[in-house]
């Protein structure tokens, strides 16, 4: 990484500390603002849209969020024993400039490091075991597979400096109509590309080896999507990010960031399932008409309904994951887009593991790997297998071996049966389930995504994912509709879906 890249990502967070400021301030010119807006969902997308909503429109206007569910989403937490853990997302990268600028924001604390040791399971013996030493595993990995592992870490770098420019153009205000021009102004026609070939094709094609792809990046794609080598190529550099060093996690839990989001912009929960949108055009004082949107809405109450100038979706119009329908809109708005979502099962499992499960000669007083992630092996029942720490680290805490009773989250396409878990544990006391369309089913060649406006005032924040799906993406895809919400209603196209950016705005910082 050059000076420049880090300087302008420095610079780039402190401009972060100032999202929000440039667009009510710097436009005393703009129409009336919005009196009601809603979000439907109250994930990190959902949580994080009110909360960049708020900044664009002032503190004036009511913003409404709907959530049947608890808050977080996909972002969840489960108790065993006297301590919370994660079931959902668990990891940030270091450069998620905008999860950083939350929890510096709410004043959240990151959660304490432990140590942690990696091995790679072939589904009968661990072929690579990381040893407390650096410069070991340096040599061994060098040894086996020359300097593919170095390759792979710059590679993930070249894409990392292209994806930081989104917060450049955000900083500055810029937004776009469409996942397709987003990537496009981060990264070109490289990063196309990428969405419509597999991750196997493009490392492939840049002279990595398809043993380095079969032993060390499947795993990784596999215990962060549940999915192989040939999801698309994007997804796959985000998948090899997450497995980079310094990755954090938020004190208590990462669905804090959502809860303190929405207490943050002041914005009003509404526990209840969305059913339906429909436009409805209303007479105004100045005898015109204005539309409006309404919310047909399920609570605990009953059925009841809304009307509001804005809406934002921020949970996946998808078969199995919503029945939201739409009606009076021209043209139609489906109520599911193509695709699928990939299941994921997170088992949670209080016991003792059977070391001998993977093959390893190893005393369970010894073994002291706290992730092992597997190759993409035919008859594979898992995807990962990890010791897990608490929520929030306790003083004096430390990892125990695998001779001691502690959590361990299991990974797998499927529900574990009895007779499973009896294979990877000798005894357990507590066992919890939690099967999760967490990503979609990436394959490309890449469909052109829904968009992020489905009508004049309705937009679709989840359409994100189908380029890749993590917290900073869902939070980029927030700002990106709120950006787009405000300049759309004030009607300021010159700062969508602009072209250049980057060469336009490189001597700005």
């Amino acid at each position: 990484m050059n000076l420049r890249a880090v300087s302008l990502r420095a610079l780039l967070i402190l401009g972060l500390c100032h999202t929000g400021r440039r667009s009510l301030a710097s436009s005393p010119g703009l129409r009336d603002q919005p009196k009601k807006i809603a979000v439907v969902g109250a994930g990190i997308g959902g949580t994080a849209a009110a909360y960049f909503l708020r900044q664009e429109f002032g503190k004036a206007v009511k913003i409404d969020v709907f959530e049947p569910g608890t808050i977080g989403g996909r972002l969840a937490t489960v108790k065993i024993g006297d301590y919370e853990y994660e079931t959902g997302g668990s990891v940030i990268h270091p450069l998620n400039l905008h999860m950083k600028h939350f929890i510096d924001k709410l004043g959240i604390p990151q959660r304490k490091d432990v140590p942690s040791k990696m091995a790679i399971f072939d589904g009968k013996e661990i072929t690579f075991e990381e040893s407390d030493w650096f410069i070991v595993n340096f040599l061994r990995l060098l040894w086996r597979y020359g300097f593919n592992f170095l390759r792979m870490h710059m590679w993930v770098e070249s894409v990392l400096d292209k994806f930081m420019r989104i917060y450049q153009y955000q900083q500055f205000g810029y937004s776009f109509s469409s996942v397709e021009r987003l990537l496009h102004a981060m990264g070109g026609d490289s990063f196309l590309t990428l969405a419509n070939q597999t991750l196997e094709e493009a490392m492939l094609a840049d002279g990595f080896s398809q043993v380095f792809l079969n032993d060390i990046v499947a795993p990784i794609t596999r215990v962060n999507y549940g999915q192989s080598v040939r999801i698309n190529g994007f997804v796959g550099a985000v998948s090899l990010a997450g497995a980079d060093s310094g990755l954090w996690a938020v004190d208590g839990g990462n669905k804090r960031v959502c809860s303190g989001l929405l207490y943050h912009c002041k914005a009003e929960l509404i526990p209840a399932r969305v059913t339906s949108i429909s436009v409805k055009v209303r007479p105004s004082k100045s005898g015109t008409t204005a539309s409006f949107y309404e919310l047909n809405y399920v609570g605990e109450s009953g059925s009841a309904h809304s009307l509001y100038d804005i809406v934002v979706i921020a949970t996946p119009l998808h078969l199995g994951k919503s029945d939201i329908t739409f009606s009076g809109f021209s043209p139609p708005i489906p109520s599911h887009y193509p695709g699928r979502y990939h299941q994921t099962v997170s088992t949670l499992v209080r016991g003792l593991l059977n070391v001998s499960y993977l093959g390893t000669t190893e005393q369970p007083s010894e073994f002291m790997v706290s992730d092992v992630l597997t190759t993409d092996s035919k008859g594979s029942i898992i995807n990962s297998l990890s010791s897990i720490d608490p929520v929030h680290i306790p003083a004096g805490y430390k990892r125990l071996p695998a001779s001691q009773v502690k959590v361990w989250k299991v990974f797998s396409p499927q529900p574990l049966s009895q007779e499973q878990l009896k294979h990877m544990f000798l005894s357990w006391d507590s066992v919890s389930a939690t099967p999760w369309l967490a990503y979609p089913a990436y394959r490309p060649p890449h469909r052109r995504t829904p968009p992020f406006i489905l009508h004049d005032r309705l937009y679709y924040l989840n359409a994100v994912e189908w380029a890749a799906s993590a917290m900073e993406m869902s939070a980029i895809s927030a700002r990106n509709v709120a950006l787009l919400a405000h300049h759309r209603w004030n009607s300021q196209g010159a700062k969508i879906d602009q072209e250049d950016l980057h060469t336009r705005l490189r001597g700005e910082l």
